[in-house]
């Protein structure tokens, strides 16, 4: 993901429009497989479901380098939807894994795995693109297919759905489900606000950082200092409170992630630019573990997959707005943006608060 920009417009040769168009068809794909992927795991069970997506997937990557480019435009979206339903179905088992009430933990050690990773990837990615293009894409390939195969052992073969027809009543399907939380539907538009919001980190802040005069290497470096903070302290934190109210937590993770962006608008310097990141991690590191466990505590068994998916596809379409919308307050008026991302936090604060009173009447 990170460098198939470069790969459409450097061996591919693409210009830069034509390889955005295919990007963005990617997060399309992305999005419908959020949002429809779970629907597979939960009728015919996650496993055969992550299985057949994996395989399906590995061997596409693998292919890519080999592919006529023309292919592309349909390729990618479906690669992306298949990688998009298999990451689901995993959600939905390691969800299924564990009782109500300790998915926190389970969930922030998988984003500790997954952050570790982020860590590792781009270095060892940028230096596989140094020897090939090629290798790159092959290895990525091979080593999606040696995961599923290593894991598939161990994977569960219950599926809830069925599970329910045999205790003799017909399962509720999703929108009844949805229609009858009034307080996750007040939750799922502030998830995709902070969302947004959040995706400044990859979209304005840079060009704000540099507009500021200062080097490549801080951003860099904020980068780091986040992921250094998730790693060490999203399980201890996870851990410490599991059993308190999730509305708070993530009302007050919201609210941390709005001030931090809001003070990326003091003058930049180094020690305001780490001030910002570390409170608007700290808010991630509340909100994030404890809002995805949220909703899948909210989902019957059977419906673990299509929660899964909401929840995803909800912080998947606040990636897909962040870019446009950030760079265009941006660009009418830079100053503007750091205030009215502050202001969207605390709003999404408050409704948190406000479906917290939804779940209690």
């Amino acid at each position: 993901m990170l460098f198939l920009t470069l790969y459409l417009t450097g061996p591919r040769h693409l210009s830069v429009t034509t390889a955005g168009l295919v990007v963005g068809g990617t997060g399309v794909g992305l999005l419908l497989g959020s949002f429809t992927g779970g629907y597979w795991g939960d009728r015919f069970g996650h496993r055969p479901v992550l299985l057949l997506a994996s395989t399906v997937g590995g061997l596409g990557t693998v292919a890519i380098p080999w592919a006529p480019t023309w292919t592309f435009a349909v390729g990618m979206p479906v690669l992306w939807y298949l990688g998009a339903t298999q990451g689901v179905s995993t959600g939905a088992l390691a969800a299924l894994a564990v009782d109500r009430g300790d998915r926190r933990t389970s969930i922030a050690i998988s984003r500790a795995a997954s952050n570790a990773g982020f860590v590792i990837g781009p270095p060892l990615g940028a230096l596989i693109i140094l020897q090939s293009w090629t290798a790159l894409f092959v290895v990525e390939g091979l080593m999606i297919l040696a995961v599923r195969y290593l894991v598939a052992p161990f994977l569960p073969r219950e599926n809830a759905y069925r599970v329910a027809h045999a205790a003799g009543a017909e399962p509720v399907g999703m929108l009844r489900a949805l229609r009858a939380d009034r307080a996750l539907m007040r939750l799922l538009p502030a998830i995709v606000v902070v969302d947004l919001v959040y995706r400044q980190l990859y979209t304005t802040v840079p060009l704000h950082l540099r507009d500021s005069g200062q080097p490549v290497a801080l951003y860099a470096a904020l980068n780091a200092v986040g992921s250094g903070l998730i790693l060490l302290l999203e399980v201890p934190v996870a851990l410490r409170l599991r059993r308190l109210s999730s509305y708070s937590i993530i009302a007050t993770g919201y609210a941390l992630v709005g001030i931090g962006f809001a003070l990326f608008g003091l003058p930049v310097s180094v020690a305001s630019a780490v001030l910002a990141m570390v409170v608007l991690t700290s808010g991630e590191i509340l909100y994030k573990t404890t809002a995805t466990a949220h909703v899948l505590d909210a989902a019957p068994d059977h419906l673990v997959g299509q929660y899964q998916g909401l929840y995803t596809g909800a912080a998947t379409s606040g990636t897909l707005l962040a870019g446009p919308v950030g760079t265009a307050v941006y660009a009418a008026a830079p100053a503007l943006l750091w205030p009215l991302c502050g202001l969207a936090g605390l709003l999404a604060a408050a409704t948190v608060l406000a479906s917290r009173r939804l779940a209690r009447a």
